[in-house]
């Protein structure tokens, strides 16, 4: 790692945030990162305080994060190429060192402050990572209710991803996505933008019979909604009731 650092005019460290003071503690130790160096590390929820241990031996402390989700396949260098990069920097030359770095690779750069960077990445674990969580939960209700009733010649209902369920649930969840990106808050829809709560109960007792936990995730996100949405006193009463 040390002769890697010490011919290195770029040192980009990537790796799981709860690695990354480590690294940097015991690269400081070893002398071997040369003065100027611009050392960049790839974290969300840290800004350039964790390099603090390098800046003072006189390199350039960067934070370039991909606000991007990274599974292992092919398809994650070419979706770097489209997405925003979160960027912290000490100084003006720091910032225009890291845009210069995004540009290169075709991705956008955003200046995130030091003291927000806690904040930017919560906000982009809240969207992707509970997004996930909100379409797997989805698919495997839809499973349920679609296994059995197959027509002739059509893929059976199963467990593997890329299934029947998923291709029922991707128009409608990229258009919701992009009428949420596009129009916010207006572009909610359904039973519980509409005040229904008949449905919303009916919503709860089938899914609760398919899974508890779904239904708990479904009463949690839909309270949620129905708050944004200024529901009636009798929705919100059903969605606060604990079972």
């Amino acid at each position: 790692m040390a002769d890697v650092a010490a011919r290195s005019e770029l040192l980009i460290l990537a790796v799981p945030d709860s690695e990354l003071a480590s690294l940097v503690t015991g690269l400081a130790s070893t002398d071997a990162v040369p003065r100027r160096t611009i050392v960049a590390h790839t974290s969300g929820a840290n800004g350039i305080g964790i390099l603090d241990p390098l800046a003072r031996q006189g390199v350039v402390p960067l934070a370039i994060h991909p606000a991007m989700t990274f599974t292992g396949h092919d398809e994650d260098t070419v979706r770097l190429a489209s997405a925003c990069f979160g960027i912290t920097a000490a100084d003006d030359i720091g910032y225009a060192i890291a845009q210069s770095l995004v540009l290169e690779i075709g991705g956008e750069p955003v200046r995130v402050r030091e003291d927000m960077r806690t904040l930017y990445h919560a906000a982009l674990a809240h969207g992707s990572n509970h997004l996930v969580t909100l379409v797997v939960d989805a698919v495997a209700a839809l499973r349920v209710a679609l296994e059995g009733q197959e027509l002739l010649g059509q893929e059976l209902i199963g467990n593997e991803p890329n299934g029947l369920a998923e291709r029922v649930l991707q128009p409608l969840l990229s258009a919701a996505l992009d009428n949420a990106l596009r129009r916010g808050p207006a572009a909610l829809t359904g039973p519980v933008a509409r005040g229904d709560s008949h449905a919303v109960a009916t919503h709860l007792r089938v899914l609760e019979e398919v899974d508890p936990q779904i239904a708990a995730g479904y009463r949690a996100l839909s309270l949620r909604s129905a708050q944004r949405a200024g529901a009636t006193s009798e929705l919100l009463d059903i969605l606060n009731e604990r079972r």
